[in-house]
């Protein structure tokens, strides 16, 4: 389709070279039509000489107007390649001028509009077999894609075409070669609308033991079992990866998923890949030993990285990952929680050089000289750190070829605590004491520093995989600080990220609600209400729960083929109507949608729902049985269907005693297939001699209600894998 135009590009470009390289020049400062938005990241470009219009009908107006391609830019406030484009290109007035002469220009915060950035990532990864941020798409005014790619630097290098020459070249074959832009451009809609109808067709041919086994098999192809995590360099933490694999162990099929997922955890919390001092983990590592980060920190990372960890302490009970997952919490506290209790979405890679604050440079936030630490700490206690973290002179960056990291040191575990026990000839439980209180004392200092970009947007979907993470936290650590947090952040999503219906809206930023929710909201905030209502057995979220997956249902629910829509019925129509089940760094809306209809069919009773997820399952299972380790999460949502479940009723009038004992029982084991109700009324399942009761059933099917926790524990021991 629109690989034609890509080979005449890619062929004509060199005839169209500058004779010198465009430089950079110090930016003018300009203000366009982008300090009018909310979103950081369209902030971030306000004052760029480029005529930048958001995503709107002002600009499809002047695109068709003026007779002019559209240049669309996709990025997000802490993407660092896209700080490096907007100075290179956004910020230089030639490269700005060609854009205004020849383009109309609109930029777009994908997290803002995962809509417009999954339809046309869609179509770039089609066409260049890759994807990432920035990225940049070429449209005729009606919206429709003709040329994209990602970063594009400001000459032309490696083989990719300069920017400006880049422009020149789509300029000139609008004026000249328009029936063959026209022509790609429609193909492209084409296939892209084809692609839409192809996802969720129909049943696989593999049966739900199949899919469980093949994927785990595919990640176990992939494992790297000395550093863990799955496949090369760069590696990604994949949270709901490692989840499923649990389950997978759980079903006592594969015990090397448990040494995959142990391996993958602890190496992880070893590395450089999460903050040795301030907890939370950055986004991935560009290194096969998760030593040295891509510094930016996403919520959603948090979030599930959170759940994994708590899963793993709950199957093994190694105290480990306890406290990782309460040092990613921490965090989330500390710095991603605005005063009203959401949370935020994310901090930049870059910061200002604390050496130089005019200058931005990656990890410069949290990274360290040797001689730093040692005017920080005592003698003593710097010696202990440097050890413990692997810090040095000379800078313990090896691989560096801009030199970005010249004398500066990422903390990670270099030596364990006995082995730096053993060295300084101490006792462990004196040496951790002096390495808890340096790390507080560091921490403390680097709070002081410039501190990276913080993106305060306020995104729903977010929110709910990080309410979910602490209110699985406050059952599973018994912390009620956790559960205060969950509600407090559910509380601000139910009633502010909403229109004067009452109808759930995607984005929050600066006293404004606004953008329409999709499918992931609804999702995300529906598992986050289900959650808290486990945590807290509060009825309200019970409640919410249910009124979240009605709507989930009405709005966005395939009544044709099946399967939810990612857009809501009444939402803006797009060149396609995307339907997404793919798991990708967060999981799909309908992966997630699944599984809350699977948890409130057992809360509830509700047949209704049990039957949407089957339906949505079989959708699709063809795409799952193609690419099992694509989806993880929609492969958690079908071992909870396919089961063993467990549906247990904890029957009091009153949370006494042995009712919170019953419950610490319930949360201390890795049972990931249950669904836990408090019947407070005693009219079915109801307290036995008036004493706090528990029914413990399988697929439906009850044992003996116990009143004692003693045999209440025999009969959780007794539940298989």
């Amino acid at each position: 389709m629109s690989h034609d135009l890509l080979s005449v590009i890619s062929v004509s470009l060199p005839l169209l070279l500058f004779s010198a390289a465009v430089r950079a020049e110090e930016p003018a400062r300009f203000t366009n039509r982008l300090a009018s938005e909310k979103s950081p990241y369209l902030l971030q470009h306000a004052h760029n000489p480029v005529n930048w219009y958001a995503w709107g009908p002002e600009a499809f107006e002047k695109a068709k107007k003026e007779d002019k391609p559209i240049l669309l830019s996709i990025g997000y406030s802490t993407c660092h390649w896209c700080h490096v484009m907007e100075e290179e290109s956004f910020e230089n007035t030639r490269t700005a001028e060609i854009m205004n002469e020849h383009f109309i220009s609109i930029k777009v915060d994908r997290e803002e509009r995962p809509d417009l950035d999954h339809v046309y990532m869609g179509y770039v990864m089609a066409t260049t077999g890759s994807g990432g941020w920035p990225m940049t798409v070429f449209l005729t005014p009606d919206k429709k894609p003709f040329y994209g790619g990602t970063y594009f630097p400001p000459e032309d290098r490696f083989g990719m075409p300069g920017f400006p020459n880049l422009l020149k070249f789509i300029a000139d074959a609008w004026k000249n070669r328009r029936e063959e832009i026209v022509k790609s451009a429609d193909s492209a809609v084409s296939y892209l609308q084809a692609e839409r109808q192809a996802s969720g067709t129909g049943p696989g041919s593999l049966t739900a033991d199949r899919l469980l086994s093949d994927g785990s098999e595919q990640l176990a192809e992939r494992f790297d079992p000395h550093w863990g995590g799955f496949g090369r360099a760069p590696k990604f933490p994949m949270g709901h990866a490692l989840s499923y694999l649990l389950r997978v162990w759980n079903r006592g099929k594969n015990p090397k998923a448990l040494e995959m997922v142990e391996i993958t955890l602890q190496k992880m919390s070893e590395g450089g890949l999460m903050d040795q001092l301030g907890g939370g983990f950055h986004r991935y590592s560009t290194d096969e030993r998760w030593f040295l980060p891509h510094f930016e920190k996403m919520l959603y990372d948090q979030a599930l990285l959170t759940r994994a960890y708590l899963e793993a302490y709950q199957a093994t009970g190694d105290a480990r990952y306890a406290k990782v997952a309460k040092g990613t919490l921490d965090y989330v506290l500390r710095e991603m929680t605005s005063p009203d209790g959401a949370f935020f979405s994310a901090q930049d890679a870059d910061s200002p050089d604390p050496e130089d604050p005019s200058k931005k440079r990656e990890g410069a936030y949290y990274v360290w000289k040797e001689e730093e630490i040692r005017k920080i700490l005592p003698e003593k206690e710097a010696g202990i750190i440097l050890y413990r973290y692997g810090a040095s002179k000379e800078g313990n960056v090896t691989q560096d070829p801009q030199e970005e990291f010249k004398s500066q040191n990422v903390l990670f575990i270099a030596h364990s605590l006995p082995e730096t026990a053993s060295h300084f000839k101490m006792g462990e439980k004196e040496t951790e004491i002096i390495l808890d209180k340096s790390k507080g004392i560091l921490l403390k200092y680097r709070l002081k520093r410039p501190a990276p970009h913080l993106d305060d947007k306020i995104l729903a979907d977010w929110n709910g995989l990080m309410i979910s993470a602490f209110a699985m936290a406050s059952t599973i650590l018994d912390e009620p600080r956790y559960q205060e947090a969950a509600a407090k952040a559910a509380d601000f999503i139910s009633s502010r990220l909403t229109d004067k219906q009452g109808t759930l809206l995607h984005r929050y930023r600066d006293h404004e609600a606004r953008i329409a929710a999709t499918l992931d909201d609804y999702a995300f905030m529906g598992e986050a209400y289900l959650e808290l209502y486990e945590a807290s057995f509060d009825e309200r979220w019970l409640k919410k729960a249910l009124e979240t997956a009605q709507a989930m249902i009405q709005f966005f629910w395939d009544e044709k083929e099946g399967g939810f829509f990612l857009t809501s019925h009444g939402a803006e129509r797009l060149i396609t109507r995307p339907k997404v089940a793919y798991d990708g760094a967060v999981p799909s809306g309908n992966s997630v949608a699944t599984l809350n209809l699977l948890r409130l069919n057992r809360l509830t009773g509700n047949r209704r729902f049990q039957e949407y997820a089957e339906k949505n399952l079989k959708v699709f299972s063809e795409e799952m049985s193609a690419q099992p380790t694509g989806f993880c999460q929609m492969l958690i949502a079908m071992d909870f269907a396919k089961g063993p479940s467990y549906e247990i009723i904890l029957a009091a009038e009153k949370s006494d005693g042995i009712f919170q004992a019953m419950r610490r029982e319930l949360y201390s084991r890795f049972i990931p297939n249950k669904t836990v109700l408090w019947n407070r009324t005693g009219k079915e399942y109801p307290p036995v001699g008036g004493k706090t009761t528990a029914y413990i059933c399988r697929n439906y099917a009850c044992e003996l209600p116990v009143t004692d926790l003693d045999q209440m524990k025999k009969i959780l021991g007794e539940i298989k894998r």
